[in-house]
């Protein structure tokens, strides 16, 4: 094991391997020198970000830079890593640096001039991980359509017909066996993410929950009895908990900050896509007669193919790398996911001494001991709360019910099986074309403004669809009606909560408790649409469409509460400079939302005095890395 600086009361970070981290640390140390007093990331009441990098003379960082290059034998790398340092010390002022060439200097300024223009290998790498969350959702709707038809040939297709023998038994029996793979993903295949990471990597872990997701649907395209059916779709969930829980970690850990959002949002915007084309397989084999509801499920199966022969051709993650001590690893995976070599040297020296500062407050842990600390360490226990908010508000927005049960609804508003197929295609298509502008808007406007301002919307259209249901199904209005404002909410949904939840909890833990903080949050988001899975079909017999709807309108009220309270915004920060977004504390956090920002609305937007000025929660006691953008503006401005 490696030593870290004394002055960190001796905890450590980093898990060093035999033989790939550096025999002494104490270079590190000198990062405290020269500098102001470090920002608490417990208790930061000031809300104050920090460069970790900031205040160092000149002198002490170069022999800073030096000594770590060469205790990593990467002597070769040292005047690029001095220039490296430099820039990431104060971002706006890259053109001053006499260091600097013409082409390096081109490089940084494109960072924000043409944010896009990224090496292949990362879009390559994005790429792969929208087949993951395309896999994802087509495994979602094969059983949508598929409850159809499946419950009468399991003999348990009473559950919709009152007064049959067996109604409340099949009504369960149906609800578990869709609820089965979020059931195993809950309380198993999310928890797998943080030993699987540890012992393969984020690839390999990709990799593993692939071979589940191949295999499983398969095996449920040829059950033969509802118990086999249940066993393949548990099997199902454990390939779905774990990729779930990896895949947007290893978007985020590879993606650069002022694109972060972005491209992590991909797992929703094709978990979307995944949702069209399953809706698109129910349909083409809709007149297969008796074996419709097995081709599918079966089908599922198609994306996770070049999910499993692909991942492998993509860079691991160079922060998986940092955290076991493979630096010179970590530096050519960043090579491949940065434009140039000063890029990659820039966030390697960064991003290492970011962790350095998160020593302060993390020690030495197990897997055990990881889990507790979610919710005993003040600021992993902040993102614990951020993460969980928005995860159980996906569930309670009601976008599960459609999601799951779509074919179901509209068959209860009058539709027949083909119309409610192809009705549930309509939901699928909105669902996928609305998620488009979050790949825009999510770093522009930022995660919580996306959510505040669906949630509203998400609420009326709801209550509007189950109003809708008291409309004579004599009259065309019926059917149309519902559907249009199913649709509508799906339009809000798609570019709010849709991709937020999975980009969000994410990139709020810091590096030492990311996979077991993103398998907590995503164990929530799947726990609750296993109960909710379970459920609707009891809640919609029980409460009748206008009951159910107007039930998840007013969650997504209660949603809005929580999210406006307990989420903080996290938009063009890097991974590292979060750790100060979350050392606020949340009783500072909600009392700003309450006394400064919610007048500042009220005052601009209802009362429309345009020289209202809201106050920042957030101030930066030096420069940090977003800051460059702003520094590149104003001098092609001048």
């Amino acid at each position: 094991m490696a030593d870290l600086p004394t002055n960190y009361s001796g905890k450590e970070t980093i898990v060093y391997e035999e033989g790939h981290g550096p025999d002494a640390y104490n270079s590190m140390a000198g990062m405290e020198k020269g500098r102001s007093q470090s920002v608490n990331l417990n208790r930061n009441l000031t809300a104050k970000i920090q460069n970790p990098l900031a205040g160092i003379p000149r002198e002490t960082l170069f022999r800073n830079v030096d000594d770590f290059a060469r205790e990593l034998e990467m002597p070769e790398i040292i005047p690029l890593m001095r220039k490296g340092a430099l820039v990431a010390q104060d971002p706006p002022a890259f053109e001053s640096i006499e260091e600097l060439d013409n082409t390096e200097r081109e490089a940084l300024r494109n960072e924000v001039l043409h944010k896009w223009r990224q090496p292949r290998a990362l879009y390559i790498t994005v790429i792969l991980c929208s087949i993951g969350a395309a896999v994802q959702g087509w495994d979602q709707t094969g059983s949508n359509g598929a409850n159809l038809s499946f419950p009468e040939a399991f003999g348990i297709g009473n559950g919709e017909k009152p007064g049959f023998p067996n109604q409340e038994r099949d009504n369960w029996l149906v609800g578990l066996i869709n609820a089965a793979p979020y059931i195993a993903s809950a309380f198993f295949g999310c928890w797998m993410s943080d030993p699987l990471n540890n012992y393969f990597g984020r690839r390999g872990t990709i990799f593993v929950s692939a071979v589940f997701c191949l295999l499983s649907v398969i095996g449920s395209g040829f059950s033969q009895t509802w118990q086999q059916l249940f066993v393949t779709r548990l099997l199902l969930g454990v390939g779905m908990g774990c990729k779930a829980s990896v895949v947007p970690i290893y978007a985020a850990e590879n993606c650069p900050a002022a694109i972060r959002g972005g491209l992590v949002m991909s797992w929703q915007m094709w978990t979307a896509f995944g949702i069209f084309l399953g809706f698109c397989a129910n349909l083409a084999v809709y007149q297969a007669g008796d074996i419709a509801w097995r081709l599918q499920l079966g089908s599922a199966f198609i994306p996770a193919v070049p999910l499993v022969v692909g991942i492998y051709f993509c860079p691991e993650s160079p922060r998986w790398y940092i955290k076991k001590g493979r630096y010179q690893k970590a530096y050519k995976s960043l090579c491949r996911l940065r434009n140039t070599p000063l890029q990659a040297a820039r966030d390697l020296y960064y991003i290492h001494a970011q962790i350095i500062e998160e020593a302060a407050i993390i020690g030495q842990s197990s897997y055990i001991t990881r889990f507790i600390e979610l919710f005993t360490i003040p600021r992993v226990r902040r993102a614990t709360l951020a993460s969980w908010t928005v995860m159980i508000a996906q569930q309670m927005c009601g976008i599960n019910i459609i999601a799951f049960y779509s074919s179901t609804v509209f068959r209860e508003a009058g539709a027949g099986n083909l119309e409610a197929l192809l009705a549930s295609w309509g939901f699928g298509l909105v669902n996928f074309v609305f998620a488009w502008p979050a790949v825009w808007t999510i770093d522009t406007y930022g995660r919580r403004t996306l959510l505040l301002f669906t949630f509203p919307q998400m609420a009326w259209t709801l209550l509007a669809a189950g109003f809708c249901f008291w409309i004579p199904e004599s009259s065309k209005a019926h059917l149309g009606l519902i559907a249009l404002f199913i649709y509508l909410f799906a339009a809000f949904y798609s570019p709010g909560e849709g991709p937020v939840p999975f980009t969000y909890s994410a990139e709020v833990f810091p590096l030492s408790h990311r996979e077991v903080g993103m398998s907590w949050a995503v164990a929530t988001c799947l726990f609750w649409a296993a109960t909710l899975s379970i459920t609707f079909p009891k809640m919609l017999a029980a409460f009748t469409p206008q009951g159910a709807f107007g039930f998840y309108a007013a969650l997504n009220v209660i949603a809005f509460v929580m999210i406006f309270f307990w989420v903080p915004e996290t938009k063009q920060r890097t991974l590292e400079e979060l750790d100060y977004i979350f050392a606020v504390p949340t009783r500072t956090h909600m009392h700003y939302q309450l006394t400064k920002a919610l007048p500042y609305w009220f005052k601009r937007y209802v009362f429309r005095r345009k020289n209202t000025r809201l106050e920042p929660l957030y101030h930066f006691e030096s420069a940090v890395a977003s800051d460059q953008k702003r520094a590149v503006k104003d001098d092609s401005s001048s």
